[in-house]
């Protein structure tokens, strides 16, 4: 054995509802899209395998767009069915896991690269239904039903109010040692309304990072503005609270997907990296 390791650079998608989140539970029992993938990597890897990932989605979230990184040891990649090429075990591993979640692409990362800390922004789509007789069947487990009409107009009013860089703890669940100041960068909003959809609508939000629930959140927000029991003018005042507030409701998590995760040119990894570690250390000193 060299000793030598490798970070490798996966994208990962995954439909989110048979899911506890993300990352890896107390209960082993609880089934996490970070334990599967952990599990099958190690399997073929002959190696303990632990993710990083960019983005932590909460149970019922879906991804299509995650991005995570993984430090093993050369020599388990030098094995005959892998042949020191990673991209390898995109194929291997979609004979291991269930058909809700695959490893999209697998490849050496780059100097400096860090899935979590090197990202520049994590850009989110929620879809909702507000058809009276809810999602249609087919898409259920990708659209949240908010079964009340909506002024289409006030959700981006409501989404241009929010835009910019803001203290969201009113949209957000308290982590100790965590900040809720967030730079959400852009949210809009679309009517995407079908014959067989009627009443559908999409949000999608980017931002440096979110907080616990943010998205949810801010969609919630925007919803009970345009059906009408959350006045368009309360929407500035919420961005001047230090605590969650119990006038912004959550939306379901079903609706929400983790589209993309965007990084910087190769060169500007390792000190983005470095920049994003220092604000968050400062923090918690």
């Amino acid at each position: 054995m060299s000793g030598a390791t490798a970070r490798l650079k996966l994208g990962v998608s995954y439909e989110g509802s048979g899911f506890h989140g993300w990352a890896r539970q107390k209960d082993a029992s609880l089934r996490t899209v970070q334990q599967e993938l952990e599990e099958a990597l190690s399997l073929v890897l002959r190696c303990p395998v632990q993710l990083v990932v960019a983005g932590r989605t909460d149970a019922g979230v879906h991804a299509s767009g995650q991005v995570a990184h993984a430090d093993v040891p050369v020599d388990c990649l030098e094995q005959r069915s892998l042949a020191g090429q990673p991209q390898r075990l995109v194929r291997r591993l979609s004979r291991l896991l269930d058909t809700d979640v695959r490893l999209t692409s697998c490849a050496f990362a780059p100097p400096g690269f860090d899935a979590r800390f090197s990202a520049l922004s994590r850009t989110y789509e929620y879809r909702v239904s507000t058809d009276p007789s809810g999602p249609l069947p087919t898409r259920r487990l990708e659209t949240g039903w908010w079964p009340r009409q909506l002024d289409f107009s006030i959700l981006n009013d409501v989404a241009q109010r929010l835009t910019g860089l803001h203290d969201f703890a009113a949209f957000c669940k308290a982590r100790p040692h965590s900040t809720t100041i967030r730079d959400l960068q852009f949210f809009h909003w679309e009517d995407i309304s079908t014959p067989s959809e009627p009443g559908l609508y999409r949000a999608r939000l980017r931002a440096d990072a979110f907080c616990w629930n943010m998205v949810r959140a801010l969609v919630g927000a925007s919803l009970k503005c345009a059906d009408g029991r959350l006045d368009l003018d309360a929407v500035p005042g919420l961005l001047t609270e230090h605590q969650r507030s119990s006038l912004v409701p959550l939306a379901e998590a079903r609706g929400l997907t983790l589209v993309g995760v965007h990084y910087p040119p190769d060169e500007e990894l390792a000190s983005r990296a470095a920049v994003t570690r220092k604000r968050r250390n400062s923090l918690i000193d």
